[in-house]
């Protein structure tokens, strides 16, 4: 294996870092699949006990103020999931009726809001159609039937009301519409699509002659009223696009009532108000969760419950046979041909790297079933009776050939030394960090040139990316830690004389985040010491004040972006990154960087601590704080502070190194 010549027999770096196998760098999917079990049974739901669990109780627990938000990942198909939950749980269907509005015999513009047993209205308006073509001295055999077979009070008063008068005698053309029939009954209904018509329903207008009129067959019910009695699932972000539609729905379940919105044309049609009863369910994310708890007062009072749908599958705390359930039940959504072995390998490794975590793998249900899709596609060019290892393999290639035309762009500008960036030899104050781009939607790592130069001052650090307004506040943050670090370590008793300036080179848009500090403070440590940072290594990390070295975001696309420019200008002896130790269980690297590793020709080192990072970088041990040994780090930086403390010795420093 190459390395770094003077590494090989450093005790104190061997001590530090720690240089990860081939076998760290990926999930252990091999021993995923050999948890195995023969079952033809798929689910959906694998790993969402919690959320289950959430709503299982809510459905058991009536009134006005015992409503849910679903935290629904983006991938979920919240449809089909809500579907089979609802018949697992068997979601309750007693409280659901048929709803009809029947002419009013005092006054046609009230029509009379009546909820009839599940299924019950056709018949009962067939029956009350015969009653009313009957001449009213010979109703009494009808009514009497009528009220046994439908022993339903409302009804009961309904006819008594009408007994008596001829249906010429009645208002309007029309004796009822039936609003909402529960034939099948149907515990549950999903609105996607949030407008009024859709959510709310609403009161058509007709022209006849001139004249503007409303009539029972023109009122039109929308979800909530299909779903009354039951439980009601709503796209929560498409709810809260139009403001008004959230004030009116909250309006609805406090009140329990439902009350038309009449048209302007005619105002004079009120259909009595609809007493509400049923289950809403919000879905959404957990960004419009936390939204609504902070800015709507009556959100928390609505909606106490919570149910948190997670887009991962821990292996830790569940047993992995039961993900297998999961990828049947993508079987049978993508439609796609059997795997094999191998190929269900390679999608468990694919599924773990989507959730960046080793013990862990994905239930992003739309992301997975467009991989088996593709996949599926190539093998059916290829005329494969499975889906091979190469299919799963093609596919992802094909995605990052799509995906990878801006990071090969900006690569190419390294290539061609438009943007400097040294992956060999030894600089002082200069050190090559991690970085993840975000542009044109697309992400990908590549390294950043950080460079830093020390002179006489009070200490201060002089960051150019904050002077210039191109430092986002965690930046700026990281940059104060790091200088706290410092003057902990050499300015604990006295100031101290000497000042730095930090930048990103050849950078021209904001910088965020805090994963360059450990960078940061390497290359100062350089300059600080005159030590030089062995530039085939890459560094990201962000640290505390006491030099502890912590996890950071995107850690795979950083090490494939300085892996991939490292292949391009042809791998050099102790080429590598240092990353923290913290980030190892986040590891899902592409196998050819993988191979790389093993062959020895890149190298991946964590640290805990930055002193192990000095000490890799730049070959020397730091040795002790308050020591002025001109072979350690500190020891050096030491000497250069008490020199330029000493304002007697008039010296230049850079002979004062040559005497000692």
């Amino acid at each position: 294996m190459s390395q770094h010549p003077s590494m090989l027999n450093h005790p104190a770096v061997l001590e530090g870092a720690q240089r990860l196998l081939p076998e760290q760098l990926s999930s252990p999917a091999a021993s995923w699949l050999a948890q195995r079990q023969p079952s033809n049974v798929s689910d959906p739901l694998v790993g969402q006990q919690r959320a289950l669990d959430a709503i299982a109780r809510v459905q058991h627990i009536g009134g006005h103020h015992a409503h849910v938000f679903a935290v629904t990942p983006s991938g979920m198909d919240v449809e089909q999931v809500f579907s089979v939950i609802a018949e697992r749980q068997q979601w309750h269907t007693t409280d659901l009726h048929d709803w009809v509005y029947l002419v009013n015999p005092d006054d046609g513009a009230q029509p009379i809001c009546m909820h009839l047993p599940a299924g019950s209205s056709k018949a009962i308006i067939e029956r009350l159609w015969a009653l009313l073509d009957t001449e009213p001295a010979d109703r009494a055999p009808l009514l009497n039937s009528l009220q046994e077979q439908f022993n339903w009070p409302p009804l009961t008063r309904y006819l008594e009301r009408i007994r008596d008068i001829p249906f010429a005698e009645l208002p309007g053309d029309e004796l009822a519409n039936i609003v909402v029939t529960q034939s099948p009954a149907v515990a549950w209904r999903y609105c996607a699509r949030v407008s009024e018509v859709d959510l709310f329903g609403q009161i058509r207008v007709q022209t006849i002659a001139g004249t503007v009129s409303s009539e029972l067959h023109l009122i039109q019910p929308g979800a909530l009223l299909k779903a009354n009695g039951g439980t009601l699932v709503i796209d929560a972000e498409q709810l809260l696009r139009q403001g008004e539609y959230w004030q009116r729905l909250k309006h609805i379940l406090k009140r329990g009532e439902f009350v038309w919105s009449v048209p302007e044309q005619a105002t004079f049609y009120q259909p009595q108000p609809v007493p509400i009863k049923l289950k809403v369910i919000l879905a959404g994310s957990r960004a419009l969760l936390s939204q609504l708890r902070d800015l709507d007062a009556d959100f928390a009072n609505l909606f106490p419950y919570l149910a948190d749908f997670t887009d991962h599958f821990s292996t830790k705390q569940h047993s992995v046979a039961a993900y297998f359930k999961y990828l049947a039940y993508l079987q049978q959504r993508a439609e796609h041909r059997p795997l094999s072995e191998q190929a269900l390998q390679a999608l468990l490794a694919i599924s773990s790297s989507f959730t960046e975590h080793q013990d862990e793998l994905s239930l992003d249900t739309i992301r997975l079933q467009q991989l088996l899709q593709e996949a599926d596609s190539i093998a059916a060019q290829a005329r494969n009776q499975r889906i091979e290892v190469s299919d799963i393999e093609s596919a992802i290639q094909a995605y990052h050939r799509r995906e990878h035309y801006l990071a090969e762009l900006s690569r190419q500008g390294i290539l061609e030394e438009q943007v400097k960036i040294d992956t060999h030899g030894e600089v002082v104050g200069q050190i090559n960090g991690l970085t993840v781009v975000t542009m044109g939607g697309s992400e990908f790592g590549e390294p950043s040139r950080i460079t830093a130069t020390v002179h006489y001052g009070d200490g201060d650090i002089i960051d150019i990316e904050r002077k210039s307004e191109l430092s986002g506040n965690i930046h700026t943050k990281g940059v104060m830690i790091l200088m706290a670090y410092l003057a902990n370590l050499f300015a604990g008793k006295d100031p101290m004389p000497l000042s730095a300036t930090l930048v990103f080179e050849q950078s021209y848009h904001e910088v965020d985040g805090d994963s360059a500090s450990m960078a940061e403070l390497c290359c100062l440590v350089s300059a600080l010491s005159g030590s030089p940072i062995n530039q085939s290594l890459a560094v990201t990390g962000a640290i505390d004040q006491f030099g502890n070295v912590q996890a950071i975001g995107g850690v795979n696309e950083k090490i494939e972006g300085f892996f991939r420019l490292c292949k391009h200008r042809g791998f050099q002896p102790g080429q590598g990154v240092i990353i923290p130790y913290s980030n190892q269980c986040n590891l899902h690297l592409s196998n050819e960087l993988i191979e790389a590793v093993a062959a020895g020709v890149f190298q991946i080192y964590t640290v805990k601590h930055v002193k192990e990072a000095f000490e890799l970088l730049m070959d020397t041990p730091c040795g002790e704080v308050e020591s002025f040994d001109k072979n350690t780090l500190f020891g050096r930086i030491q000497r250069r502070i008490r020199f330029a403390q000493d304002d007697e010795d008039s010296t230049p420093w850079w002979q004062f190194w040559r005497k000692s």
